[in-house]
């Protein structure tokens, strides 16, 4: 780092240079969108003056006309971009424009994937939009002061946009911040009157402040300035009716409070008077937001208390099972100065939070009339969405008409099939939905507790991901069909199992009683029990949970995730009519038969995705097993 008198010069962090690079680089098709985000960061300076401001107005400095003003000079090659918002210190600058100190950086640049078409579509959704200037400008100088500072303590930053920037205090009368882009010879189109107020008016003409521009009168073929004009609408875009209001400027304004470059899939705009009185407009994205699973990333629902913006990650508004949603909710009951402790115990905020989530379920339950347009949804938030039975009961039932899963009727991992799916499909005579858990598709597809009902036809939910053990705690029934395990108690096929197959079973236990504790002997120490199997058809053996047991895959995860669980052993089901289990009966070396009971253990937690504690020692078992029966 060099000094110089007040100026010094200083690095970019490593992950500035990063998305630099990929700015530059990955969005020169779409160049215009540089105006799009740093009129969006001036609106957010508006914004969080007017904020401040509640407290202390004098932060207003005498000017209360709160506005942004675009200007440009053809013969400089310069674009010029000004608010007088609450401005930044020397600390701020540093914070804001050298380094990326926010949650999330990791995930971030842990997304990136080389393809410069699919990281560029990541770069909004992280917020730094600043950068995008840097598509049309070879240098950016920024001139600011924070709002309520001496006017000697404004600050100057320029860059070239490559590994370093010099920064400086400098004399700055009024508050706010002024950005400069000095554009590229290739950049020339952007230095006309009437592209920048097209390209403001296509992105930014729902923001709720003054955008001005200086009028333009054409005489003898010379452009003269005669005054200041507002392009925009400047109305805040939620409070229009909304029949007045068309699908692109709903889509631009989502992007601006997102920072996405996609359309999103869906939203709702709504109105509510009477006791409370509130606005939402709420937004589904398409894509999921890189730090979805990051437990520190912020919400995307801006509170607005009568049109002032209050604070943008309001977690209290929305549940977090819908965290993925984006929008602006806008009170005109809760007080100016609210805060996140007030947000936490308040009937209002209750209130928005429950009629908000009705919502969009009812915006959800609309659009899986539209089977394409909801899978997308389904596919992207389909894990969030199931955390809601476990974390609210109170939308449980509008939750389960929601899920979607794979199950033995599609042969594809895609989740797709609904309860009401299955239910329509369900066999006379039977009573539960059955579904089988394992840590994938292809080992829940492939489960020996589902070869009976693939015998039977009688369709099974395969369910594979961490959550989905504890959605079935939870969700214990649908349209009162009870949710039953394939993989845990003693199997009820209902009214489905005939009498004589009842039978079968009673009188194979008291057949193999001596085989049966034969083998319980052996490998005691791993099981709770061993019986006769009614789920298998193709397999020797599977291990099943007690009905009252932690399930294994839930038990298989908690310890994962470093919880000291104590653990519950399996019941080992036997199939007495596989080569296997006969040759076992037959065997009349202690020795032997050991090592086939041991190894029918091993065998059946391999089948469910489990781990042999003494990988080793089975293969040698096993192997000795090969030979003895090659003699």
């Amino acid at each position: 780092m060099s000094v110089k008198a007040n100026q010094e010069t200083l690095g970019f962090q490593t992950e500035v240079k990063q998305l630099l690079d990929l700015m530059i680089h990955s969005l020169y098709s779409n160049r215009e969108i540089f105006l799009r985000e740093l009129i969006s960061n001036a609106s957010d300076a508006e914004d969080k003056l007017r904020f401040e401001a509640l407290k202390d107005d004098s932060l207003y400095e005498k000017d209360t006309d709160l506005k942004i003003k675009i200007d440009f000079n053809k013969e400089q090659k310069i674009i010029t971009i000004l608010d007088n918002g609450i401005g930044m210190s020397r600390e701020e600058i540093i914070e804001n424009l050298g380094t990326i100190a926010k949650s999330g950086t990791k995930q971030f640049f842990d997304s990136l994937t080389g393809d410069q078409t699919k990281d560029s579509q990541l770069i909004g959704q992280f917020g730094v939009g600043f950068y995008s200037c840097f598509i049309v400008a070879k240098k950016v100088e920024v001139i600011t002061r924070r709002a309520g500072e001496n006017r000697a303590n404004g600050v100057r930053w320029i860059s070239e946009g490559e590994n370093d920037y010099t920064i400086e205090t400098v004399d700055r009368p009024k508050r706010g911040t002024k950005v400069i882009l000095y554009l590229r010879d290739d950049a020339d189109m952007f230095l006309d009157g009437f592209k920048l107020r097209s390209i403001i008016t296509k992105y930014s003409d729902h923001i709720s402040f003054p955008i001005v521009m200086d009028e333009e009168d054409d005489i003898d073929n010379k452009k003269e300035k005669s005054g200041e004009e507002t392009v925009n609408s400047a109305t805040a875009l939620w409070a229009r009716n909304k029949k007045e209001i068309k699908d692109e400027e709903y889509n631009e304004f989502y992007k601006h409070i997102s920072h996405d470059y996609d359309d999103p899939i869906a939203h709702i705009h709504n109105k509510v008077e009477g006791r409370h009185e509130y606005t939402s407009l709420l937004y589904i994205p398409s894509r999921a937001p890189f730090d979805l699973w990051d437990k520190e990333q912020q919400h995307g629902v801006k509170l607005y208390v009568r049109r002032i913006f209050i604070m943008d990650d309001a977690k209290q508004i929305l549940p977090s099972w819908l965290r993925f949603i984006r929008g602006v909710i806008d009170s005109n009951d809760l007080p100016l100065n609210v805060s996140r402790e007030i947000l936490q115990q308040n009937k209002i905020v209750d209130s928005i939070r429950l009629g908000c989530t009705k919502k969009i379920m009812s915006l959800l339950k609309a659009m899986t009339k539209k089977n394409e347009e909801y899978q997308k949804f389904w596919n992207i938030f389909g894990k969030v969405l199931k955390e809601g039975v476990v974390d609210n009961s109170d939308f449980k039932g509008d939750l389960s008409q929601l899920f979607r899963f794979s199950s033995t009727h599609e042969d594809t991992d895609e989740q797709k099939v609904s309860l009401k799916d299955y239910v329509g499909r369900m066999q006379e005579g039977q009573n539960s939905i059955y579904y089988v858990i394992a840590d994938s598709y292809v080992t829940a597809k492939g489960s020996p507790h589902i070869e009976i009902f693939k015998k039977k036809g009688i369709e099974v939910l395969l369910l594979s991901e961490p959550i989905d053990e504890w959605v079935t705690t939870h969700l214990s029934e649908y349209e009162g069909k009870t949710l039953q395990s394939a993989n845990k108690g003693e199997l009820d096929l209902g009214d489905i199992q005939s009498e004589t197959e009842k039978k079968k079973k009673k009188k194979n236990s008291e057949v193999h009683n001596d085989l049966i504790e034969r083998i319980k002997n052996v490998v005691n120490d791993k099981v709770k029990d061993v019986r006769i199997t009614e789920r298998l058809t193709t397999s020797p053996a599977c291990l099943v949970s007690d009905s009252n047991d932690m399930g294994r895959h839930l038990e298989q995860i908690l310890k994962a995730s470093g919880q000291n669980i104590p653990g519950s052993k399996p019941i080992l089901e036997i199939n007495p009519d596989h080569p296997i289990i006969k040759k076992i009966s037959s065997e009349k070396d202690d020795d032997l038969f050991s090592d086939w009971s041991h190894i029918l253990f091993d065998q059946a937690l391999l089948s469910e995705g489990g781990q042999l504690a003494d990988p080793v020692n089975f293969i040698k078992k096993l192997n000795s097993m090969i030979v003895s029966m090659s003699k």
